[in-house]
């Protein structure tokens, strides 16, 4: 009988520690899985401006010449719609183009304006601060083009050059710098509630495609205008400009004008997909004149033309 006890001890020991094996070996299984599934998922902890400014460079497939030339001459037609729409009920629109250097948005603004009429929707790129203009409220230049009833502006830069690179480069002081930060978001409310359209996209580029656009404006000497001292700069100082710009996010993508940001890691996507939203932004309809017929030419009698010899012509030489 005592061997008999001793036995089932023994066969009772020798399951407790396979049981304990198998729990062993079972903990050590899913701690793998949630090794390979955190590698394979983003943290939930991720901010979400790490989605803004790509730390590595993602080309999707170029798009085929004759779909993107097709699908831009389709939206090209529905922004000729909206701006007889825009004319004929009064709207006031303001388009905000801002980013890095390089990162397509006059691009996209020549391709918005290269079928419209320039008296209806016109484009905005002020230069440098005159020594009077320096000594004006911020706001006061771009006030004074804003759009009366009946036009669009599209700002190539704006308002936020105080918010980005006066700072980062030093030309503002802190106070003019936080001042920016309190007021542009009460102002930008006040364009709205005075009837105004605001529509504000940024261009997101990252460090690989920049430096690809950068080093292909220094090799083509027909593209080297546009790279200015500025943007060389802005290049030694991604950084500052990424925490500039994250700051700027935070105090003015405001319900009333939030920002839209354009993946422009592809030009011509980049273009589309802007010009697309733009059009969903604004519910227009089809105000554009219909058939028009010729009237007959008036009747040149009694009318003697200059002789052509009188007059100072272009030289043919082509």
């Amino acid at each position: 009988m005592s061997m008999s006890r001793d036995a089932m001890s023994e066969e009772s020991t020798a399951e407790e520690l396979a049981a304990e094996e198998l729990a062993a070996e079972e903990i050590v299984s899913e701690e793998l899985v949630a090794e390979e599934l955190a590698a394979e998922e983003p943290s939930v902890y991720q901010s979400v401006f790490d989605t803004v400014e790509p730390q590595k460079s993602v080309r999707p497939p170029k798009l085929k010449k004759k779909y993107y030339e097709s699908e831009l001459a389709r939206l090209q037609t529905e922004m000729v719609k909206l701006q007889s729409y825009v004319k004929e009920e009064g709207l006031k629109v303001v388009v905000i183009f801002e980013g890095r250097a390089a990162a397509g948005k006059g691009g996209v603004i020549k391709r918005i304006t290269e079928r419209l009429n320039p008296r209806i929707c016109r484009v905005e790129a002020l230069g440098t601060a005159t020594e009077r203009e320096k000594t004006q409220w911020w706001f006061q230049r771009y006030v004074s083009r804003l759009p009366a009833a009946g036009e669009m502006v599209l700002f190539d830069r704006s308002w936020y050059n105080r918010g980005l690179v006066e700072p980062v480069m030093g030309f503002c002081t802190q106070e003019e710098y936080t001042e920016f930060l309190r007021s542009c978001p009460e102002f930008e409310r006040m364009l709205v509630r005075s009837g105004i359209l605001l529509i504000k996209y940024w261009f997101s580029v990252s460090d690989e495609e920049q430096e690809r656009r950068f080093q292909a404006r220094i090799d083509d000497t027909i593209k080297r205008w546009k790279l200015s001292p500025m943007d060389l700069e802005s290049r030694a100082k991604w950084v500052e400009f990424s925490k500039a710009k994250d700051i700027l996010f935070d105090h003015t993508d405001i319900k009333q004008a939030p920002w839209y940001v354009v993946d422009a890691e592809d030009k011509k996507r980049a273009r589309l997909n802007c010009i697309s939203h733009l059009l969903s932004m604004i519910p227009y309809e089809d105000r554009t004149l219909g058939p028009l017929e010729l009237p007959p030419r008036q009747d040149d009698t009694g009318y003697i033309r200059p002789p052509i010899a009188e007059q100072t012509f272009v030289p043919n030489e082509y």
